[in-house]
């Protein structure tokens, strides 16, 4: 097995608020290896984003604090580093792409002078090297006429467009680690495959790892190498997409496959969501989190929270149901 490239380690993130301490992402842990592609799944409210922040180092900017835990990435703690240390992670070592590039690409500037602006920063190019280096990788992401989208401002680009621009201003520095963070949201399906053809183009070409953050199964199918699961803000399943598509174990992953459209499905027939809804993170139910939505749980669910257990080699899950079955 590769060595990890980033190990994440019993992360536990709290916002504090006027009212409570809010629990956003409960003992947390998952590891990438160099060039490899993890996907983090699960529904909005689970704690995925927040997840890709601590990563970042951007948490204490976004109210929250990391209350235990370590994430290491290239065997270097992420969390004792200096804020100068952390702007040079940044772009250099790790970049980040957001779901939505109008909340990240300024309206008042050119897409060249975004572009140019980080390279400066993190590469010390000059003007005239930072748009060389902008067409090249403009021309990567199959940008057409790049030479004259540089000059544009990203209103006029459409949103397909515009996340290309923040793949080609993510991968600008040269990053071993791209966040990806739900990169298809808003777009219509055609272009959401070229963007996902571009992604694995990418981390194939550059030998990059990725860290996917989707509530898609679909986009996990097409790009993934192995799964996180969570749901209320911690991890409940782990394996390769293989084993999560093929033997699914915890009810929440099983919910997540079930609510997929089947080949044979008839067009008339209805999907089979997950009933309910994920709880709040000051409002968590006792015991296991997902049991007021479980239609396999037992007493003990509704005590006592579950532990991850190794079910089979590299297949993680956190359910007394299944660990029991298993065990059996």
């Amino acid at each position: 097995m590769k060595k990890p490239q980033l190990e994440v380690k019993n992360i536990k993130i709290t916002f504090l608020t006027d009212e409570a301490r809010v629990p956003a992402v409960r003992d947390v842990s998952f590891n990438i290896a160099q060039g490899e592609t993890l996907c983090l799944i699960g529904e909005s409210g689970c704690g995925k984003s927040v997840t890709a922040l601590s990563i970042m180092g951007l948490i204490p900017q976004v109210g929250g604090i990391i209350e235990s835990g370590e994430i290491n990435f290239n065997q270097q703690n992420i969390l004792a580093m200096t804020e100068k240390e952390l702007i040079n992670l940044r772009g250099n070592n790790i970049s980040l792409i957001f779901q939505e590039p109008m909340t990240s690409l300024n309206p008042l500037f050119t897409i060249g002078y975004q572009m140019a602006e980080g390279m400066r920063i993190h590469s010390g190019l000059n003007k005239k090297e930072a748009r060389a280096r902008s067409i090249e990788l403009l021309k990567k992401v199959d940008i057409p006429a790049p030479e004259k989208r540089l000059d544009d401002y990203p209103q006029k680009l459409s949103g397909g467009m515009r996340q290309r621009v923040m793949i080609a201003m993510a991968i600008s520095g040269k990053p071993q680690l791209i966040i990806a963070d739900e990169p298809t949201t808003a777009l219509d399906v055609t272009i959401q495959i070229q963007i996902l053809n571009i992604l694995r183009e990418m981390r194939e070409s550059l030998g990059l790892s990725m860290l996917l953050i989707t509530h898609d199964m679909g986009i996990v199918a097409e790009v993934g190498q192995r799964v996180a699961v969570m749901y209320a803000g911690k991890i409940v399943e782990s394996a390769t997409v293989r084993t999560i598509f093929h033997n699914p174990l915890h009810p929440y992953t099983q919910g997540l496959h079930a609510s997929l459209p089947s080949k044979n499905q008839a067009r008339s027939s209805r999907l089979k969501p997950i009933p309910g809804n994920v709880p709040e993170p000051q409002n968590l139910p006792p015991g296991c989190a997902f049991n007021p939505r479980c239609t396999i749980k037992e007493d003990l669910c509704r005590r006592q929270d579950s532990e991850l257990r190794e079910i089979e080699p590299g297949h993680w899950v956190s359910c007394h149901v299944q660990g029991a079955i298993n065990a059996s």
